[in-house]
């Protein structure tokens, strides 16, 4: 008995010593943040790799940076982005041209960077990422093709597709299709995945051959099947993280888009039967993991792991797959990962390259995949990691939005613009618009939380609003931002209150006055106790950023926690029951909310959590608008169907 009490009290102390120490800040930083801040203490300037004289314009700083923009996306730290910008920036001059790059080469390696400066036109608008993106386009009018029309992967190799060149060409020139309305191109990307399938494919497997010749004139080519000798792990990678990066861009209603999602199926399943039982690891070559010399490597097994996960996300892979890339990231980060004390991480068991054909040649076999040396913090296996370990980071959270659809209002918010190609576009507060106005980063943030986001166009009715969990109407148009615009009436009003009272969560989200229409609007709010009222509060001059700050107090209802909010010239609240003020500012109501049946609404008279200010890119830090709006849609997401 008293030694049970002496190891009680022992145990005791150890908690409360524990319960006191300060761990490191570095090892409490996501996976995905600690090897992004490894790559930019490697490559500070500009990509510049053991033997170069100078830096290059090379496919695998456009992995990495990918990583780092989904980081980005993560965090709305502005230091992310502002590495991508000026990792780019080495190499594209004012007038769009990009240094150390030659179209004439035709390699499609050259291509993959340019979703890069998709995302900076995107987020900038400077005219020097969109022609320097163009040229990249112009290089795949006139790339060499096979016969049946599959890209050359280089010049240098006449009638060869590699898998590899799926991941370099076909997401950007996906994303490109979408941006500038080439709607005919979508078809053109899901023939080169099916032309690698037909070619590639072990029909025995399931698997994906590393390259395929249709002369069969290289000497690693069979000389039936044009097929390369053995199935790579990296390339699978390749392709799967290809077909998940494409599905982004393909419309939802594209006849072709089932195509992509029943290849990722079969894909998906073919890697899953060589996933190695014990490590949850892929190895270099993914079929003989018993064979001497084979080994666990980290690239394939980071792409594979991001592929299944970001499969699930999509809804286009079972849940059972989430459970295979968390097998998978567990042993990755068993079997690759090195921590240091000072807090950085590296990342061995790359393979530095592999490759088919060339000079010297490489014949494919197992010998030469055995040959290549495998290397410590190789970026294309840095940038795998940072893919995987985001996606993971999404898989892993609690993801109070599985299942919930949230739609965003395109009815009375209808504003247009004109694009760079004259056509007719819609614009402010939209999911798609990565420039200061827009609500892309708000979506990725519904996204990160497990929901799916869509857009209602038309006025809402109780079958356009069916299915949906949370519905946003933000900032109603005036006939100075409309023709024609489409005001708030008594039968939508009605559909939408039914909604809410079965369930649904309504966010209404105003504007000040002279930039909202208010009369129409209130028909709605009134009717849950709320009113907006005509006004324009914390109007801020200039950069006087602090004229615009709320502050939100401890243990918050929404926020948890205090936290110094950015909300410039709103409309304040008028308030009764079933509403009830949230937050409160200067003697102004700011934030209100009201249960409604079993729903909730939730309003503000501000569109707030807009790409401007939540981004990074413009607040002073001591602002903290994206994890406000990270805790405002988690609240949103739990809301919702209670």
């Amino acid at each position: 008995m008293k030694m049970n009490i002496n190891m009680t009290r022992l145990l005791c102390l150890l908690l409360a010593i524990v319960s006191t120490m300060q761990f490191p800040a570095h090892a409490q930083q996501p996976w995905s943040q600690r090897m992004s801040a490894t790559a930019m203490r490697i490559w500070p300037d500009s990509f510049l790799l053991a033997g170069d004289k100078a830096a290059k314009w090379r496919y695998d700083q456009g992995v990495i940076l990918k990583g780092i923009e989904a980081v980005w996306n993560a965090t709305g730290d502005r230091k992310w982005f502002s590495y991508i910008a000026k990792s780019m920036d080495h190499y594209i001059k004012e007038d769009g041209s990009i240094r150390g790059y030659r179209p004439d080469e035709y390699n499609i390696d050259h291509v993959n960077n340019g979703k890069l400066l998709l995302t900076l036109w995107r987020v900038t608008g400077k005219e020097k990422y969109r022609r320097a993106a163009d040229a990249l386009r112009r290089q795949l009018v006139t790339h060499p093709r096979t016969s049946e029309g599959g890209f050359w992967h280089k010049n240098i190799y006449p009638w060869q597709m590699w898998l590899d060149g799926l991941y370099m060409g076909q997401p950007f020139y996906a994303e490109y299709a979408e941006l500038f309305h080439e709607d005919t191109v979508f078809n053109d990307v899901v023939r080169q995945f099916e032309l690698m399938e037909r070619h590639g494919l072990d029909p025995r497997s399931g698997l994906l051959y590393h390259g395929w010749d249709e002369k069969r004139a290289q000497r690693w080519a069979d000389p039936a099947t044009g097929r390369s000798p053995h199935v790579w792990g990296r390339s699978l990678g390749w392709f799967g993280m290809a077909l998940v990066d494409v599905l982004d861009h393909i419309p939802a209603d594209h006849p072709q888009r089932s195509r992509m999602t029943e290849m990722l199926k079969r894909f998906a399943a073919a890697t899953a039967k060589v996933q190695d039982p014990a490590t949850g690891t892929w190895y270099d070559i993914p079929d003989m993991p018993t064979r001497a010399g084979n080994y666990p490597e980290a690239s394939a097994s980071c792409m594979l792991a991001y592929t299944y996960a970001k499969g699930v996300r999509l809804g286009v892979l079972p849940a059972t797959y989430a459970a295979l890339a968390k097998k998978a990231w567990t042993g990755i980060l068993k079997t690759f990962i090195t921590e240091h004390p000072n807090g950085d991480v590296d990342l061995k068991g790359t393979v530095w390259v592999s490759g088919l054909g060339g000079n010297p040649y490489r014949d494919g076999s197992y010998a030469y995949y055995m040959s290549e040396p495998v290397i410590v913090n190789d970026p294309k296996g840095m940038g795998a990691f940072i893919l995987c370990a985001t996606e993971l980071e999404i898989l892993l959270g609690d993801r109070p939005g599985q299942g919930k659809r949230v739609l965003i209002d395109r009815y009375f918010n209808n504003e247009r613009k004109k694009d760079p190609l004259g056509q007719e576009v819609r614009w402010h507060y939209t999911w798609n618009d990565r420039t200061n106005g827009g609500y892309a980063m708000l979506g990725e943030i519904f996204r990160r939380h497990g929901a799916t986001i869509g857009n209602l166009d038309a006025a809402p009715t109780d079958a356009g609003l069916k299915g949906a969990a949370v519905y946003v109407i933000v900032d109603a148009d005036t006939e100075k931002e409309t023709p024609k615009p489409n005001f708030m009436d008594a039968a939508s009003a009605d559909a939408i209150e039914r909604w809410v009272k079965a369930g649904g969560v309504l966010v209404m989200l105003g504007n000040d006055s002279g930039n909202a229409e208010f009369d129409r609007f209130n028909m709605l709010a009134n009717r849950f106790g709320i009113g907006f009222i005509k006004d324009s509060r914390n109007r801020v001059q200039g950069d006087k950023f602090e004229q615009g700050i709320v502050t939100v107090p401890d243990g918050h209802e929404i926020f948890k926690k205090s936290r110094t909010l950015y909300i410039k010239e709103y409309s304040p609240l008028t308030v009764k029951a079933p509403a009830r003020s949230v937050l409160d500012h200067e003697g102004y109501h700011v934030m209100a909310v009201a249960k409604v049946g079993k729903g909730t609404v939730y309003a503000l008279g501000d569109p707030w959590i807009y790409n401007e200010y939540v981004d990074g890119r413009k607040l002073p830090s001591n602002f903290e608008n994206y994890p406000a709006a990270d805790s405002w849609v988690r609240w949103l997401l739990q809301k919702a169907g209670k």
